[in-house]
């Protein structure tokens, strides 16, 4: 029984040690110095002959990548706030659209309600490659081509958070909801006093979903954005250069650190969301 064990454990590790093999690889990869980064990549970013080589360990750590980064590269900040100022306004547009609109489709029943659900599915299954013509005309018309606006608005329009927090409301027992309506409450003290309390595991599983995504997209900001003043995050860490390949590198870390915090506190209403988005009506 033992040896069944190991003969299952011993390949799973191996599995999970090329999958974590990246994620080392990028955090080790900031402490290699400049001259030892150009040597190991060159071949493939500068078109030098041979073959390219990456470290398990550096040879001779440093943080000098990190200390350029933070304190000679303001661009980089530039970029950071073009993330934030385009990202968490989205997210929060995100919640106060869907969360109402979740709420009618889950509670509400009125004539035309399976059309109008199915063409939200049928919108959150188009890519953006299908969408991005009428985003870009309709933006344009308005003049927000170019702004933080033409990255914020369409974002938050988007239909797959109110996918996510129609299953969670539908799965809220109607007898409170019932209860609340004997009490005198109306529709509305209904869905801010019962409905957002106990829809929370919903509204949060679609912002940290919508978080992740509007923070590493990178198709959206190059249809919609021309000034590079205004590029977020994704569009500053493909300039990846023989140069300032350290710095890239050490920036590509601190990049994944704020998904990974809002992933990590988030986890738990992750779960929870995705869980009752399961649930049958």
């Amino acid at each position: 029984m033992r040896g069944r064990k190991l003969a299952v454990i011993i390949p799973l590790s191996l599995v999970s040690l090329l999958v974590w093999l990246p994620l080392w690889l990028m955090l080790t990869g900031p402490l290699m110095g400049a001259e030892e980064a150009s040597q190991n990549l060159s071949p493939v970013l500068g078109g030098a002959d041979g073959k390219a080589a990456f470290p398990i360990i550096a040879r001779y750590p440093t943080l000098r990548p990190f200390v350029e980064l933070l304190f000679d590269s303001p661009e980089f900040f530039a970029a950071f706030r073009n993330s934030c100022v385009q990202v968490i306004p989205a997210v929060l547009g995100q919640v106060l659209v869907g969360a109402p609109a979740a709420w009618a489709l889950a509670r509400y029943r009125f004539r035309g309600r399976r059309f109008l659900r199915a063409l939200y599915i049928a919108l959150m299954l188009m890519p953006f490659q299908v969408t991005m013509v009428s985003n870009f005309l309709v933006l344009d018309r308005l003049r927000l081509m170019d702004t933080h606006w033409a990255m914020i608005l369409p974002a938050a329009a988007s239909t797959f958070p109110v996918f996510i927090m129609t299953r969670s409301f539908a799965a809220l027992p109607d007898s409170m909801c019932e209860a609340a309506s004997l009490d005198g409450a109306g529709d509305l003290q209904i869905f801010l006093r019962v409905g957002l309390p106990l829809g929370v595991p919903g509204i949060m599983s679609a912002a940290v979903l919508g978080f992740i995504e509007l923070w590493n997209a990178v198709e959206q900001p190059l249809s919609f954005l021309r000034t590079k003043s205004l590029y977020p995050l994704a569009l500053y860490l493909p300039s990846i250069t023989v140069e300032n390949i350290g710095i890239s590198l050490a920036a590509s870390v601190i990049a994944l650190m704020p998904a990974l915090l809002i992933f990590l506190f988030g986890q738990t209403w992750l779960e929870a969301g995705i869980s009752t988005a399961g649930l049958k009506e």
